[in-house]
């Protein structure tokens, strides 16, 4: 007889053509969208050198920017879609389409190899088996087709999970316990959805290098600068504007702006006199900040569309080939252009290089805790792997600031796009979709800072939850004409993600519906538990710390993703029932906590605590009451101890510590001298910040108290620099015999002092990268996922004495006053 073809050998082929052609090049023969025109540029009665605006008002300052003002800078034409190789930077399209190929082949491979009917013991020892090769392979850092392989062997426990859930699971008792199930199982699918989403995301995460700049200077493009603003204080604005003045580009092609829109007309002749009268005052402040250190003031008439509106409002009113966007908070250092721009003369397509955003104080929850500086910070997963891994795939996107962006790309489309409150990861979708491409740096090249409180991190959280909702619904990437196939899902990745609020808070509750009410919600024995579900849990923990060990400790993203749930889910069932409801609301930075307290809140974790309580008591009384449901007793209440666990960490994150310092100190060690009257001391710098610095002094208490209370404080910096400041001495004390503290704060004579010290402490983006490397070190699963729960429980206990504290004064004093309420 004649052999059979095979068919997977004549099918690879197409399979290799289809991912080149779908995967790689979706835009191919697109035609040429019109430009849209630029506005004529002309110097205006009342803004000298400025163009004039549609609307909105604009000054000019002095300086070595007054020389160019009116001048309009040619576009580079744009250029139609090609197939052509990959920019210098670019991951090889090739290693893209090899890579989806053996993608699909592979994934179709472990799909049929899930489905097979197998013995429960056959199953259980193949599972062990792959367990234990992930166990061993998460020690090594796998890159290419080894790390390939090692996701594909934990999906196939994850799907074997998924088959038998699905077809072993879900028996029908009565009505409330199958609502329950069916609730809890479609929480389980957002869950595995999620997770094989972000295995391909992250299957070959890309470490992008600079593209060095020509030595033609007059190459180079010309920097528009843009730091929009709407209720900030002018110090903290201030700091960020000298550090984009001094930012290293040639003087005559870049342009700082600061954007205003605390001070619009609008706000200037507000109904309500006070706010009137507080907004022509900021107005006027911000007017005269701008002209004494260089920057360029621009406002508009009425505060519409939130943050996209005011950067679309400077749009025509500038004319920077490259627009460079940071927040008001977000500090730039010397090298963000030097290091990102050389990719847009590389790539003609190219409409964004983002940077990650780094922050030099800590969120509310690493305050809380005590965890800042010990551990990766939560966004770091973020910024530090899976932008790297949306960037191999050709969809990492722009995340609203610390990033450069093409005028005309921008232009084109209208401006930043308005129509979710994530108007920056929509503006992306929409370039990617006109084929244009996007490049990730990984270098932070930016300090900025954490809301304070836990209330102002809820608020940029759920914003952010119901702006990726939004583009989920009203965006979807899925539908949206023009992505590439890869593209579609790393942006399902980053949209879909933001539905955990659902499966969060059905994680927490449902083991409580069979303790308490007795619903049968998971039809599975103890073994059958062992044998599929432990080992998926098991190859999802084993594989998050593969991808994300370095920037991810265990249980970090359970606990955040848990206080932001609760909370979360409302902004995000409020989305679903109407899509653009949302408005934009600003996240408050710089808070200043005077004492520590209970944050507002902590009402719900209260009750979620009381639940698990409660139910574990249930749970012993029906383990002797109901032996017959012995095994999903058993599942149930160890479900709800590790719940406990979480519950605890976040009533510990929910105890506010105080928060005094008006600018967050950067740690450091450098070489000073400190000199004052005629006196000179050889002291270390340990901390720094523009308010001041920490010093070390190894001799004598009486020395230090010696000097007169100003001086100049000598620091050499990293790079070999030396700065030398006014400063003036606050507080001084030993720690031991020999080494004392001094405590010194900068007195700036004029702007000249005050550049040279924001230069000193956030110019240089080499610190910033030492900082997080001293944080990415390895830590296994057991102690990284201890410490937490140690630190947790700790702040859970102050919490709570805390909390029974207050009540017993509250009670006390209700007894001693009869009939009247206790403050």
């Amino acid at each position: 007889t004649r052999r059979r073809p095979c068919r997977a050998a004549a099918i690879l082929p197409w399979l290799v053509r289809f991912s080149a052609a779908a995967l790689c090049s979706p835009r191919a023969g697109r035609p040429e969208a019109p430009r849209v025109a630029r506005p004529a540029v002309r110097t205006g009665p009342d803004l000298p050198g400025t163009p004039v605006s549609r609307g909105g008002e604009g000054c000019a300052v002095r300086g070595s920017l007054d020389t160019a003002r009116t001048r309009v800078r040619p576009a580079p034409a744009r250029l139609p879609a090609t197939t052509a190789p990959a920019p210098p930077g670019e991951p090889s399209r090739l290693l893209r389409a090899v890579l989806v190929a053996a993608l699909v082949v592979a994934f179709a491979g472990v799909l049929y190899l899930a489905a097979l009917p197998l013995t429960l013991a056959t199953r259980a020892v193949l599972a062990a088996a792959i367990v234990a090769a992930l166990a061993l392979g998460r020690r090594v850092e796998l890159r290419g087709f080894p790390r390939l392989g090692y996701l594909l062997a934990g999906s196939f426990l994850t799907l074997s999970y998924f088959f038998w859930r699905t077809t072993s699971t879900l028996g029908f008792h009565d009505p409330a316990s199958f609502t329950v199930a069916v609730a809890l199982y479609l929480a389980e699918i957002y869950g595995i959805t999620v997770f094989l989403l972000g295995l391909f995301v992250n299957a070959e995460p890309y470490e992008r290098r600079p593209v060095p700049l020509p030595a033609d200077e007059s190459r180079w493009p010309s920097v528009d600068v843009m730091v929009p603003s709407y209720n900030e204080e002018p110090e903290l604005l201030e700091t960020t504007l000298l550090a984009a003045l001094q930012i290293r580009w040639p003087k005559d092609r870049l342009r700082v702006y600061l954007l205003d829109d605390g001070g619009t007309r609008q706000k200037r002749n507000d109904p309500d006199p006070d706010r009137a009268r507080e907004a022509r005052e900021r107005h006027e402040r911000l007017r005269e900040l701008c002209r004494r250190i260089g920057a360029i003031y621009l406002t508009r008439d009425r505060n519409e569309h939130a943050k996209a509106g005011n950067v679309n409002a400077a749009l025509p009113k500038t004319d920077g080939e490259l627009v460079l966007i940071l927040d008001a908070d977000h500090v730039p250092t010397e090298d963000i252009l030097v290091r990102t721009a050389g990719l847009f003369l590389a790539d003609p397509r190219l409409f964004l290089v983002q940077t990650p955003h780094f922050f030099i104080n800590p969120d509310p929850i690493e305050k809380n805790l005590g965890t800042f500086q010990q551990m990766p910070a939560e966004n770091e997963m973020f910024y530090g792997v899976i932008q790297k891994g949306l960037d191999f795939w050709g969809a990492s996107f722009f995340c609203g600031s610390a990033a450069l962006l093409r005028r005309r790309y921008l232009e084109e489309i209208g401006g930043i796009s308005g129509v979710t409150i994530t108007e920056d990861a929509e503006t992306a979708l929409e370039l990617h979709a006109r084929g244009y491409t996007s490049a990730y740096i990984s270098r932070p090249m930016i300090s900025g800072l954490q809301p304070e409180s836990f209330t102002g991190f809820v608020v940029q959280r759920v914003r952010w939850a119901q702006g990726m909702v939004q583009i989920f619904l009203l965006r979807n990437p899925l539908l949206l004409p023009g992505l590439a196939w890869r593209q579609r899902l790393c942006y399902l990745s980053s949209s879909f993600f933001w539905f955990f609020g659902y499966a969060r808070v059905l994680f927490v509750i449902a083991p409580s519906a069979h303790l308490l009410l007795g619903l049968q919600i998971y039809d599975a024995s103890l073994v059958e538990f062992a044998t599929y579900a432990l080992p998926h849990v098991l190859a999802a923990v084993l594989i998050s710390h593969q991808l994300y060990g370095r920037v991810r400790w265990t249980l970090t993203s359970e606990l955040y993703e848990l206080m932001q749930s609760l909370f979360a889910l409302g902004g995000i069932i409020k989305v679903i029932r109407n899509p653009r409801a949302p408005k934009f609301i600003v996240t408050p930075k710089g808070e200043l906590l005077d004492r520590e307290f209970i944050s507002p809140l902590s009402r719900p974790f209260y009750a979620l605590l009381v639940l698990a309580c409660v139910s574990l008591a249930a749970g012993v009384v029906r383990l002797v009451a109901a032996p017959a449901e012995r095994d999903a007793t058993v599942i149930t209440m160890a479900w709800t101890v590790f719940n406990m666990l979480v519950i605890f960490g976040g009533l510990g994150a929910l105890l506010e510590r105080q928060q005094v310092r008006a600018n967050p100190r950067v740690p450091c060690r450098l070489p000073g001298r400190l000199m004052a009257g005629r006196q000179t001391l050889d002291v270390e710098v340990t901390d720094l910040s523009v308010g001041g610095a920490g010093l070390v002094f190894h001799g004598p208490l009486d020395a230090l108290r010696s000097l007169p209370e100003r001086g100049f404080l000598e620091v050499t910096s990293e790079r070999g620099e030396t700065f030398t400041l006014p400063v003036e001495l606050r507080h001084a004390r030993a720690t031991r015999p020999g080494r004392c503290l001094c405590g010194t704060r900068f007195a700036p004579a004029g702007v000249e002092d005050k550049a040279r010290i924001v230069r000193l402490v956030h110019g240089d983006s080499g610190r910033w990268l030492r900082m997080l490397e001293q944080r990415h070190r390895p830590v296994g699963i057991l102690d990284g996922a201890g410490t937490l729960v140690r630190l947790g429980m700790r702040q859970a206990g102050r919490h709570l004495v805390r909390l029974a504290t207050a009540g017993v004064r509250r009670l006390g004093a209700a007894m001693r006053r009869p009939g009247e309420v206790a403050p």
